[in-house]
């Protein structure tokens, strides 16, 4: 068997059963693996997952009073958050423990990063109040360090040349490219994750790969440096969108507010430079090929939500009435769709990809909205910025 380390876990399923009778430990194993079998498919099969290591060590407790028995049942996992939803789903059908009637419930997914996170900033609280103790220090200073390497744990060290990431640019779609370590630092403290630095005026091969893959926003200092960067990109890479701090400032001085009116301001390539027109490199699907007829009502009163969302990576839940329900994270879009209802419209700050248009049609969502199609559907209108007539400012 596959051997999954405690670093490789990402979440921990919790969930608690009930036996009619006195069971052992080895029954309810037995029953997770035995009744879960064939129900999610070989990729997902509890004992193929084990061995593959995808999951770790099935660990039960349990406890046993008045002839019945009750207990809980972890899983660690190295899958992501769907995937181990779909498993806790799967042994909430488990009817029978042993030779009793039973029934499991999902208690909780415990994100594992979280957890290590917060006992960084708890540990550093106190090592911050013992460094206190001892002697006089300046504590202005300690807590900028202390912000700082805690910022600093959320780095990956990306390709070859070691570039400073963010730990969502793997798996984003849209990716934002700024020119060094410090910048990259300033757009995760204020909770840009898909984004990765060059470390310097030359354009490393790493970034120049990436932006052929990708949706490309490059964001560069608002000076002479920054002119130069983006025309030396344009003739190495592929960028669509050109982002710019304000005259004068560089990214890594920006507050959250001031990042996001410039990345709202970013313009198409074409737009900066119109002797660049050309299709994007980066989506690899064709759009929806029938045109969509698009309200005047719905051009009005999407435009305010579209200006609104760009720059958040987020989405905006939205009813019938044009009013929002409510804002998630572009990442977690299908899983919180598919468990929400009376949705009459999604606006994503992202790609409409396959996956999400067919969690809108589950969901019955009548109108999916985002920067670009890459998905087609025959029950939700599939509308991209430039559908609804939105020019970017």
């Amino acid at each position: 068997m596959a051997k999954i380390g405690p670093t490789s876990f990402k979440y921990i399923l919790h969930a608690k059963f009930t036996a009619d009778s006195l069971i052992d430990k080895p029954d309810v194993i037995g029953a997770v693996f035995g009744q879960t079998e064939g129900l999610l498919g070989e990729e997902l099969d509890l004992r193929e997952a084990q061995k593959n290591g995808k999951i770790g060590r099935i660990n039960v407790e349990s406890s046993s009073a008045g002839g019945k028995t009750n207990g809980e049942i972890t899983i660690p996992t190295s899958l992501g958050m769907a995937e181990t939803a779909l498993i806790g789903a799967a042994i909430e059908t488990i009817d029978r423990i042993g030779p009793s009637k039973a029934t499991v419930s999902v208690d909780k997914i415990e994100d594992v990063r979280i957890s290590k996170r917060e006992y960084i900033m708890n540990r550093a609280q106190k090592l911050l109040e013992e460094a206190m103790k001892t002697s006089e220090v300046d504590t202005t200073e300690l807590l900028q360090k202390l912000y700082e390497e805690v910022r600093q744990k959320e780095f990956v060290e990306y390709g070859s040349e070691k570039l400073p990431a963010g730990p969502d640019l793997e798996d984003s779609e849209e990716i934002i490219v700024v020119e060094g370590r410090a910048d990259v630092m300033n757009m995760l403290k204020h909770g840009f994750s898909n984004v990765i630095g060059m470390n310097g005026t030359n354009i490393p091969k790493t970034v120049i790969d990436l932006s052929r893959k990708k949706i490309v926003t490059l964001f560069v200092d608002g000076d002479r440096g920054g002119d130069m960067i983006i025309n030396s990109f344009i003739q190495q890479g592929h960028v669509d969108f050109i982002a710019k701090a304000p005259s004068g400032t560089e990214v890594e001085e920006l507050s959250k507010k001031e990042i996001n009116q410039a990345l709202r301001a970013k313009v198409p390539i074409e737009e900066y430079d119109p002797s660049l027109k050309r299709e994007s490199a980066a989506p690899k699907k064709q759009a929806q090929s029938t045109p969509v007829e698009v309200p005047q009502e719905i051009k009005e009163k999407v435009t305010p939500l579209v200006n609104d969302i760009i720059g958040t990576r987020g989405a905006f839940l939205v009813n019938n009435k044009f009013e929002i329900l409510g804002r998630i994270p572009y990442k977690g879009v299908e899983d919180a769709i598919l468990n929400l209802e009376n949705i009459y419209m999604l606006v994503l700050d992202g790609l409409v990809t396959d996956e999400i248009a067919k969690a809108a049609e589950e969901s019955e969502i009548t109108y999916v909205i985002g920067s670009r199609v890459l998905a087609s559907s025959s029950s939700v209108k599939l509308l991209s910025y430039d559908d609804i007539g939105y020019k970017y400012r």
